[in-house]
């Protein structure tokens, strides 16, 4: 593919500040590469061997070794398809994140009426509430350091908190039954989504941990009778195919959900701009030449 736009991720970020993963793991294997590290992408098809797939063709999903910000890359075919003609490359690059959002979301079961916390008002946070919004979730409440009650209410967040997720969860009252923790990164902010959490109630961890190993308050997991859940994006085509069609009916997203677009010689710039993000901001793309 010759990449047309990369979108950039929380997971890309700390590799950015020179973060590394526990020895042996892939990505660890691909530091040193041109490109890396982004895996959000569009391209056009310059050659394949994918029977889904012609030179031509203007596609949508993962670069296979997170090497988008190179000219081109060789990704799987499996991870990436086709999308509607009229969506500029910097707009249809959203369909990879929401495709993880709507993979996600379809693990929980029946999510309509369920008052949700949503942990993390970034990208993925926003598109979160988005989804479950659109699902019939109930109460929707999202909490962050950066204060979101500009931008939450347009992805269909009921109640914004300026704040940091331990503080929120010490002094929370109501438990809410489903808690989206999209931070990652750390033990920290998913023992505060155990500690929250409704009895009964289900977490979703979304997001990358620094550590393989790490510290979770299982005690406090089992007596009160939660279920924890995560995963990868599985059947990705098909969940690309589902995003497209997400899209085409909620096309606010389209104009609410990329704020930033710069050209990819601004790369550095715009790294530095997903690490601080202002209230108002969502997410942060490049523009290839």
């Amino acid at each position: 593919m010759r990449t047309t736009s990369g979108g950039l991720c929380g997971s890309d970020l700390g590799f950015f500040q020179g973060a590394t993963t526990p020895e042996g793991t892939l990505k660890e294997s691909m530091f040193g590469e041109p490109g890396f590290p982004l895996h959000e992408i569009t391209g056009q098809v310059v050659a394949s061997a994918h029977p889904a797939h012609a030179v031509g063709d203007q596609v949508v999903g993962w670069a296979t070794r997170a090497d988008g910000v190179a000219e081109f890359v060789v990704t799987s075919g499996d991870e990436v398809a086709g999308y509607r003609s009229g969506l500029k490359p910097e707009i249809a690059v959203l369909l990879q994140p929401l495709a993880c959002v709507l993979h996600a979301v379809g693990t929980m079961g029946d999510v309509r009426g369920k008052n949700v916390a949503v942990l993390g008002l970034g990208p993925i946070g926003l598109l979160f509430a988005h989804v479950l919004r659109a699902r019939g979730a109930g109460h929707i409440v999202g909490v962050d350091r950066v204060r979101r009650d500009g931008i939450g209410p347009r992805f269909g967040v009921d109640e914004v908190v300026w704040a940091s997720t331990g503080r929120w969860a010490r002094d929370a009252i109501l438990g809410p039954d489903l808690v989206v923790e999209c931070i990652g990164h750390q033990a920290g902010t998913l023992n505060d989504a155990i500690r929250v959490a409704a009895f009964g109630g289900q977490i979703y961890f979304f997001g990358v941990a620094d550590e393989a190993t790490q510290s979770v308050n299982l005690r406090q997991l089992q007596r009160k009778n939660l279920t924890l859940r995560t995963g990868l994006t599985l059947d990705r085509r098909r969940m690309l195919a589902e995003a497209d069609d997400y899209l085409a009916e909620h096309p606010e997203l389209t104009s609410d959900y990329v704020t930033d677009v710069l050209h990819v010689v601004e790369i550095d710039a715009a790294f530095r701009r997903a690490l601080n993000p202002v209230p108002e901001q969502a997410k942060v793309v490049v523009r290839m030449p």
